[in-house]
């Protein structure tokens, strides 16, 4: 499957693969849930036939949520926009510059895959676009209706 082969080296690596070490919504981990992401994605653009960059468009659906952490043991009571929701996108960010020098079209894609949270990191490409609509979708699905 293109899909599988064109993620293939992020898949297989073991900093990558730290993401099943994390939940995230429900029981099901940052790994997976990033795998569906870029899997509805991939839909989504062959569905809507937006001849999106399909390497900017899967590896920014990857890594979106690349932040290596566990944001369940985070405090309740603290400053609304210092939470998790609204600083994961850019934590995913400096990770995936750091450890795959990612370059800027999949930047705008990790760092505005929250958008309305983070109102300010618009979805400015059909790339960025699509990861966020996927994102809201695979998050229902995990959280509300359980798939």
């Amino acid at each position: 499957m293109e899909l599988h082969s064109r993620l293939a080296g992020f898949i297989e690596d073991d900093r990558v693969r730290q993401m099943e070490d994390y939940l995230a919504h429900g029981k099901i981990s940052v790994f997976s849930h990033c795998l569906d992401v870029a899997a509805t994605s991939y839909k989504l653009d062959k569905i809507f036939k937006t001849g999106c960059d399909l390497d900017v468009l899967l590896t920014g659906a990857l890594l979106h949520d690349y932040y290596l952490y566990d944001w369940h043991d985070a405090r309740l009571f603290v400053n609304v926009f210092k939470m998790h929701g609204f600083t994961h996108p850019e934590k995913a960010r400096e990770n995936a510059v750091r450890d795959f020098a990612v370059d800027e079209k999949v930047q705008k894609v990790i760092r505005s895959h929250m958008w309305p949270l983070t109102f300010r990191s618009f979805p400015s490409s059909k790339e960025a676009f699509i990861v966020c609509m996927a994102d809201k979708i695979c998050a229902l699905k995990e959280t509300v209706l359980r798939w």
